[in-house]
């Protein structure tokens, strides 16, 4: 329902006239950091016999944006590898084994900026909705030896929605929420164990420049 509300709010902003904030042709460079939320509830592997949680992570990030049109811009988001811890639980005994994994989550956005709207500051929101490619490598389980966890790449939906606040003619700070469909099959030793639901909140700040 998160996902389909960004969607929505996305189309709806699309088809709504406003004076134009942004020149077409505008290139903008945003640099920040973002924390990676997860969901409460990452699944579960083996047939439901391990309970799977995955911790959140903040890292330094950059983005891109260049002006097709008046107010409308594609936007590629680019980071540091993210790094996140993985709590396996067996669900009988309760026994737990700790795993990790990195990841790269590149994600291309066609966004839609607002102005005209008297907001305080001269703020502006923004609201966009594209895909996200998530790249898992370097997994591994803990405390184990002779046994290889693999984790799928991911690509699916993202949402995006955030609002700059400028100090200056071509410079802001911005604060943003994105949020990212990202399922990924499980593999323990090539074989097929599940799929571990990470879907996260992105949260960030940057400060952004136009050119």
């Amino acid at each position: 329902m998160k996902l389909q509300s960004l969607v929505l709010a996305a189309a709806t902003a699309l088809t709504m006239t406003t004076a134009f904030a942004v020149p077409a042709g505008t290139w903008s460079v945003a640099a920040g950091a973002h924390y990676v939320d997860p969901k409460s509830d990452n699944g579960t592997l083996a047939n439901g016999a391990i309970a799977v949680k995955v911790d959140g992570d903040v890292r330094p990030t950059i983005s891109g944006e260049y002006f097709i049109a008046n107010n409308i811009g594609i936007e590629l988001l680019a980071a540091i590898p993210f790094h996140h811890d993985i709590t396996l639980t067996d669900v009988a005994t309760g026994e737990k084994l700790d795993a990790k994994t990195q990841h790269l989550p590149p994600t291309l956005s066609l966004q839609y900026h607002f102005d005209g709207y008297n907001m305080p500051m001269n703020a502006k929101p923004f609201i966009g909705v594209g895909v996200n490619y998530t790249n898992f490598f370097k997994e591994k389980l803990n405390n184990t030896t002779g046994s290889e966890l693999k984790l799928d790449d991911s690509v699916g939906v993202a949402g995006h929605i955030g609002l700059d606040i400028p100090f200056a003619a071509t410079e802001a700070f911005r604060i943003d929420a994105r949020y990212m469909d990202i399922k990924t099959d499980a593999k323990l030793n090539g074989a097929d164990i599940g799929e571990v639901d990470i879907s996260p909140w992105v949260y960030g700040v940057a400060f952004v420049k136009q050119f």
